[in-house]
C-alpha cells in the first residue's frame, strides 16, 4: 500500500428484502392449507377405521365369520389381494414399458398420437365394463387353459384343480393388468419423453444402436418414473372392487390359483357391506383397515425407492 493512500471501509449495502406480493401470499397459504387438510383427512380416516375396527379385534373368535377369529378370516383375503395385484403388475409392467418406449422413441409422430390417445382412453373405461368383459369373454376362454395346466402341471399346488368356469384369481389378475396398463404406460411415456436430448445424442454419437441408447440413457433416467407408475398401478390393483367382485365366485380359500374360491379384501367388503350390521360391520371395517395399512406400506416403500434413485438427474 502506498503512503498516503486512504483506506476506506465502505459498508456493503444490505440486501434488499424480497417483495411479497399479495398473490404469492395467498397462493402459499392455500398450498399450505391444502397440505395440512390432506394430513387431517388421512388422520381422520385412520382414526375412524381404528375405532370402528376395535370390536372385531377384541371380539370372541367364535363371533367372527368363520368361527376362528379375525386373523383366520382376514389372511386368505390378504393373500388373494396380494397375489392378484402382484400377478397384474408382473403382466402389465413389461407391456406398458414396451408401449411407452414405442410411442416415445419408435413410432412416427402421426402414429404415436393416436396410440397414446387410445391407451389413455382405457383409463376412462368403468371398472364394471372390465368386470363384465372378464366374466363373459375372458373367463370362458381361460377355462380350457386351466384344464391344460391341471393336466400337465397339476403336481404343482398352484396349478391343481383347474376351474372349468374360468372364474379364478388368475382371470381377475389379467383383468386388473388391463386396467392398470394405461396408468403405467402414461407415466412411463411422459418420463421417457423428458430424457435429455444431449444424453440420447451422445449415446448415438458413440456408436450405440437405438436399443443401446434406450438401455444406457433412457431407462436409467426414467427408472424413478417407472417405479412411480408401477406403484400407482399397484395401488389401483390393490383397491379395485367391482371388476374383481364380478369375476370371482366367493368360496373357500385354496392355494390353487386356477381354481375358484379365493377373494380379495375390496371384493369381500363390496359383496357383504350392504347387508352387514353389528359385529359383521365392524369386521368389514377392520378388513378395510388392513387394506389401508397395506396400501400405506406400499406407498412408503415406493417413496423410499424413488428417493434413493433421485441422485440421477438429467442435469448431470
Amino acid at each position: 500500500m502506498s503512503i498516503g493512500q486512504e483506506v476506506t471501509n465502505t459498508p456493503k449495502p444490505a440486501p434488499a428484502k424480497p417483495v411479497r406480493r399479495l398473490a404469492d401470499v395467498i397462493f402459499a397459504g392455500t398450498a399450505r392449507s391444502s397440505g395440512i387438510l390432506i394430513l387431517l383427512v388421512l388422520v381422520g380416516v385412520a382414526a375412524f377405521l381404528i375405532i370402528e375396527a376395535m370390536p372385531a379385534f377384541t371380539a370372541d373368535s367364535k363371533d367372527i365369520a368363520g368361527g376362528k377369529g379375525f386373523f383366520s378370516y382376514i389372511w386368505p383375503l390378504v393373500f388373494g389381494t396380494a397375489v392378484s395385484s402382484i400377478i397384474a403388475i408382473v403382466l402389465a409392467t413389461p407391456v406398458a414399458i414396451g408401449i411407452a418406449l414405442f410411442i416415445s422413441h419408435y413410432a412416427p409422430r402421426k402414429l404415436a398420437g393416436p396410440i397414446g390417445f387410445v391407451i389413455d382412453l382405457l383409463a376412462a373405461v368403468p371398472s364394471v365394463v372390465f368386470g363384465m368383459w372378464g366374466l363373459q369373454v375372458l373367463a370362458p376362454q381361460m377355462g380350457p387353459v386351466y384344464k391344460w395346466l391341471e393336466n400337465n402341471l397339476g403336481w404343482i399346488p398352484i396349478f391343481a384343480q383347474g376351474s372349468t368356469t374360468g372364474r379364478t384369481i388368475v382371470t381377475a389378475s389379467i383383468v386388473l393388468a388391463v386396467m392398470i396398463l394405461p396408468i403405467i404406460t402414461s407415466v412411463s411415456r411422459e418420463v421417457f419423453l423428458q430424457t435429455p436430448t444431449l444424453h440420447e445424442e451422445a449415446a448415438l454419437a458413440l456408436g450405440a444402436t437405438r436399443w443401446e441408447m434406450i438401455r444406457t440413457a433412457v431407462l436409467p433416467f426414467g427408472r424413478p418414473g417407472i417405479i412411480g407408475g408401477i406403484m400407482l398401478g399397484l395401488g389401483r390393483a390393490l383397491g379395485e372392487t367391482m371388476a374383481v367382485a364380478i369375476i370371482l365366485s366367493p368360496g373357500a380359500f385354496t392355494w390353487a390359483l386356477i381354481n375358484s374360491g379365493n377373494s380379495t379384501i375390496p371384493a369381500d367388503i363390496a359383496l357383504n357391506f350392504p347387508e352387514a350390521s353389528g359385529l359383521k360391520l365392524n369386521t368389514l371395517i377392520a378388513a378395510g383397515l388392513v387394506l389401508f395399512v397395506i396400501t400405506l406400506i406400499v406407498n412408503m416403500i415406493a417413496r423410499y425407492i424413488v428417493d434413493r434413485r433421485r441422485e440421477f438427474s438429467g442435469a448431470n
